[in-house]
């Protein structure tokens, strides 16, 4: 395993709230470029990296139902907001020197590839980081549930959930300093205690798959390096009680 890496092909899943930073909607340039930063590290450390973007940061699907929009329309335009995230995050990266494809689930020619699952198999065995946009590319599906799908099809050793807190806790830590925070957990726990880590259906596939699920906070510098060497604090989501 390259330089110590416990995971060498991961998945990482980045909320489109994330690169939000401070700002109350759109791209922060300073978080985009950190991520961007934090990506080029463990790629140089021998990872293949495939990343899914989310695009609440600009557009929220789910929620367009109470604006008068139909939720299937309403998820579509979300999935054009994970496009405009995923091309900015491949030029942060293209920037930094790290040769990037965006493959999308809505074909798009002209800004992006299509998402071939060869295609992108390829990308990552070159060398390259492959970020899907898109989503799965149908509406009623969240971008947590495309993490693990592409997850499943690049046949990851895991997937890396970057969130705004480093791990899964029992109550949100935000609102409760008294909140537990989770080790290690299975997915029969994550689903029987309704734990809000991802919707059911990506963890589903993940646990289908075997595919352990680390959640840990983005916004920690070096967070990403750590986890996929086994260090820092997060939690590991498996079928394994121990």
């Amino acid at each position: 395993m390259s330089a110590g890496l416990k995971y060498r092909r991961v998945l990482l899943k980045v909320s489109g709230e994330a690169l939000m930073g401070e700002r109350e909607y759109g791209l922060d340039k300073n978080v985009l470029d950190r991520i961007a930063a934090e990506i080029k590290s463990v790629h140089a450390l021998g990872a293949e990296v495939c990343v899914v973007v989310g695009g609440g940061n600009i557009f929220r699907g789910i929620q367009s139902a109470t604006q008068g929009i139909d939720r299937a329309t309403g998820d579509y335009i979300g999935m054009l907001a994970t496009v405009m995230n995923s091309l900015a995050l491949q030029g942060a990266l293209e920037r930094l020197g790290v040769s990037t494809r965006v493959l999308s689930a809505i074909p798009m020619s002209t800004v992006s590839e299509p998402y071939i699952r060869r295609r992108a198999v390829r990308h990552l065995e070159k060398g390259r980081v492959v970020i899907f946009a898109a989503g799965t590319g149908n509406p009623f599906f969240t971008t947590d549930t495309a993490a693990a799908l592409r997850a499943s099809e690049m046949n990851c050793d895991a997937l890396l959930k970057g969130t705004k807190v480093d791990g899964v806790f029992d109550a949100d830590p935000v609102k409760d300093k008294n909140a537990k925070k989770f080790d290690r957990l299975t997915f029969h726990d994550v689903l029987a205690k309704d734990l809000k880590v991802m919707d059911a259906a990506a963890i589903s596939l993940a646990r289908e798959n075997r595919i352990p699920i680390l959640v840990f906070s983005i916004q920690n510098p070096g967070s990403i390096a750590a986890v996929l060497q086994g260090k820092g604090s997060f939690t590991v989501i498996t079928d394994e009680a121990r």
